[in-house]
């Protein structure tokens, strides 16, 4: 049976709610309102600098560089108070280990804020490699930043699973299959399509 990659946001976590409150607080620092759940939601999925640049560019302001230190600063001391796995999530992390197979991880988000939450979690142990948006040169949809995963992981092919078009984009890069996640923040067009953690392992089983 194939590997499992994963997208981290809006694929395993619904973290939003905490990746909003530090965005706001970064923006109230300079005096600008601040956006709301939803609108941050449909930031999400390039890395913290897009994140940023998105967020003060609904001001019609730049984010400049001590924006992105601040903002890594804080996420990494406050990226667990309200951020939770998806319903069924985990298990289907346990059904995929039982069968055998190796999971990855491949986030655009940093590797700090990434190990924390996963270690607060309880999901570090699921996972034979976990790659962070500043772990390589590369971002997804960056195929480069998928690879290097698999290389951590000691595997030439995998499933990608994950909820935006550049986990998908990164997928394709190395001919590789995704299944798209539905009921996160990204919108994508997909051969292979789950709108819960059920679907998503029959969808797995299906592809082998």
């Amino acid at each position: 049976m194939r590997a499992v990659v994963f997208d981290l946001d809006g694929t395993l976590i619904d973290s939003a709610p905490d990746i909003a409150a530090v965005l706001n607080r970064i923006l109230a620092a300079e005096g600008l309102a601040p956006l709301s759940l939803e609108v941050v939601r449909g930031m999400i999925g390039d890395g913290a600098r897009q994140l940023l640049e998105r967020g003060f560019g609904a001001h019609g302001a730049r984010a400049e560089s001590r924006h992105l230190a601040a903002f890594i600063a804080d996420y990494q001391e406050n990226p667990v108070r309200e951020t939770r796995c998806y319903p069924g999530m985990e298990a289907v992390l346990q059904a995929l280990r039982a069968e055998g197979r190796q999971l990855g991880l491949c986030t655009n988000k940093p590797i700090g804020p990434t190990t924390r939450i996963l270690d607060v979690l309880g999901l570090t142990r699921c996972f034979a490699a976990v790659i962070g948006g500043d772990s390589t040169p590369y971002k997804k949809p960056d195929p480069r930043h998928l690879a290097a995963t698999l290389a951590e992981m000691e595997v030439s092919g995998a499933i990608m699973v994950g909820d935006h078009a550049n986990d998908l984009a990164a997928a394709a890069g190395l001919r590789l299959e995704a299944v798209f996640c539905s009921w996160g923040y990204g919108v994508a067009e997909a051969v292979h399509t789950a709108g819960t953690a059920q679907e998503l392992l029959q969808r797995i089983a299906e592809m082998g």
